[in-house]
């Protein structure tokens, strides 16, 4: 995907020509809505379907990817001029206008954002960081943040190495089958966040709905799988020695310093600003203004439903909408009462 200016086409010109007469030159963009990528792994859960109003045939949904720019998983604008385009296709077209000063590099639409629901124990995982995905994979690595957003009683995840845990014990706790014990298994409930950077091990438990954010990359080294055999009764593939080549340790101290590299303010929403994301939870109560960016954002709704009001647009937004918001949007008034994450990879 290259940032690469294009001319409009016949379709286009005509629309944006009538939006301009109308509107001006602020409203020739608009705050995208976004369809959904869904998955469904054997650890799926049933909240996306049920409580989400994400649609699918099967009964249970794992991940809802929210906001997605990949060669295969592709987030489809569902309104507008755009309507029935890729996001991806659109972005190519029209970067400036979409993208502004977001942090983009080697061609790569910097963000992931998805919903995860578990109905079992994920496996005990770890990511890449930049430098050794690109010399191992051709990728770019994947640090991310975890928002807690349900947690049935007694639900948990693994969360780095225990205290006293060495690193260095990590290959033979493979082999032996102990791994899990040198972890630290934490309990999560609903509002709270944890930043995961690239080279800590962990893994989300049972009965747990979280949303996502996390650099643009797919790449997963398992490390422990528990035993567990997928539908074909197979075990799954482990990576075990790019696994353990990856894997860090980490204090808190060093994870919260990584979390807001970019700086911590004192507002209540921000959950991290990160060398690769900022993210903040906002709460609209009646009314709220969400100020002009120089940079694209994106709005995950996470309960109640508002309006994006445009002057006289108004862009409705309920529970579970993913909207994709340009980097030339002006000012807009949010109008209602709901919560969303907004997501953005400022440079």
């Amino acid at each position: 995907m290259k940032r690469s200016q294009k001319s409009l086409d016949k379709t286009e010109k005509l629309c944006f020509n009538k939006r301009k007469k109308e509107k001006g030159d602020a409203m020739l963009f608009y705050p995208f809505l976004l369809s959904s990528v869904l998955k469904h792994p054997l650890w799926s859960g049933k909240r996306l379907k049920k409580k989400w109003g994400k649609k699918t045939e099967k009964d249970t949904i794992g991940e809802s990817w929210e906001l997605s720019v990949r060669e295969v998983e592709n987030s489809v604008i569902q309104n507008g001029i755009f309507q029935g385009r890729t996001l991806g296709e659109v972005i190519t077209k029209h970067p400036d206008e979409i993208l502004g000063d977001s942090l983009f590099c080697e061609n790569r639409f910097p963000l992931l954002v998805k919903l995860i629901d578990t109905d079992d124990l994920l496996s005990v995982q770890v990511h890449p960081d930049d430098e050794m995905a690109k010399k191992a994979e051709g990728d770019s690595g994947k640090t991310e943040l975890w928002y807690i957003l349900e947690a049935e009683e007694g639900a948990s995840i693994l969360y780095g190495f225990k205290e006293k845990a060495l690193l260095s014990d990590s290959k033979s706790a493979l082999e032996n089958g102990t791994f899990p014990s040198l972890l630290r298994e934490i309990p999560v409930k609903a509002g709270e966040a944890y930043f995961i950077p690239a080279g800590l091990p962990h893994a989300i438990g049972k009965g747990i709905l979280l949303a996502e954010v996390q650099q643009n990359s797919d790449l997963t080294y398992r490390l422990y799988d528990f035993d567990r055999l997928d539908k074909n009764g197979k075990a799954r593939p482990l990576h075990i020695e790019k696994g353990l080549a990856a894997l860090r340790s980490f204090c808190d101290e060093q994870i919260d310093r990584l979390r807001f590299a970019k700086g911590k303010e004192e507002t209540n929403g921000l959950l991290s600003f990160s060398s690769f994301f900022r993210v903040e939870k906002i709460e609209v109560k009646k009314e709220a203004l969400l100020p002009r960016a120089r940079y694209m954002r994106h709005l995950l709704c996470l309960s109640g439903a508002f309006d994006i009001c445009l002057g006289e647009e108004r862009f409705a937004v309920k529970k579970g909408d993913s909207y994709l918001l340009p980097a030339s949007l002006p000012d807009a008034l949010l109008s209602g009462e709901g919560a969303f994450l907004l997501s953005s990879a400022p440079k």
